[in-house]
């Protein structure tokens, strides 16, 4: 059987979720799972289709980035996926991980994404330094120490540290932090 899931990020973009739920459809996709959440957010619909799968079954998503948010989400899924027996078939991508080719594809376009991503984040690394070093890059601006005072002066009307940072929208760490360094 194949098992379809559509996904879209914000309710803005139904244009977009009806789409995918059409080309699924059109696929032979029997059960569509359709749902307008971030990636980020908890996917009940996503849940509630992998669940309903069963061995020899195929998972079908229109675009990879419709169903995972990264490479590692990516291999949670497949992963579960393959425990159950089933199949993935992205359809922008021609891949189908029932066939030994459409599995190696798999690897290799996860392997690139990663790479892709260790490169950027090199790259950001080395933008950091460089602005450093012309003294154009000072960091964040240290919210909480800027906050000190205000910090010290719940604390001694006897406020808890928690409620402190709760108070003052900072860490309960930086709290501790400034009440250890004044003494």
């Amino acid at each position: 059987m194949l098992i379809g899931y559509a996904r879209t990020s914000t309710l803005e973009q139904l244009a977009g979720l009806e789409a995918q739920q059409k080309e699924l459809e059109a696929t032979g996709c029997e059960k569509v799972w359709s749902e307008q959440t971030s990636s980020v957010s908890k996917r009940d619909k996503l849940a509630e289709a992998m669940s309903f799968c069963r061995e020899g079954d195929v998972f079908v998503v229109t675009k990879l980035d419709r169903l995972a948010r990264s490479v590692r989400h990516l291999g949670e899924i497949i992963e579960a996926l393959e425990g159950q027996g089933v199949g993935l078939r992205v359809l922008s991508l021609g891949l189908d991980t029932t066939t030994a080719t459409g599995k190696l594809m798999l690897n290799v376009l996860g392997s690139v994404a990663q790479f892709e991503r260790e490169m950027m984040l090199e790259r950001q690394k080395e933008g950091i330094a460089k602005a450093k070093a012309e003294g154009k890059y000072k960091g964040r601006k240290p919210t909480a120490r800027l906050k000190s005072e205000q910090v010290l002066a719940l604390i001694s009307e006897g406020q808890s540290k928690r409620d402190v940072a709760r108070e003052l929208g900072i860490s309960e760490r930086s709290v501790h932090r400034i009440c250890t360094s004044q003494h």
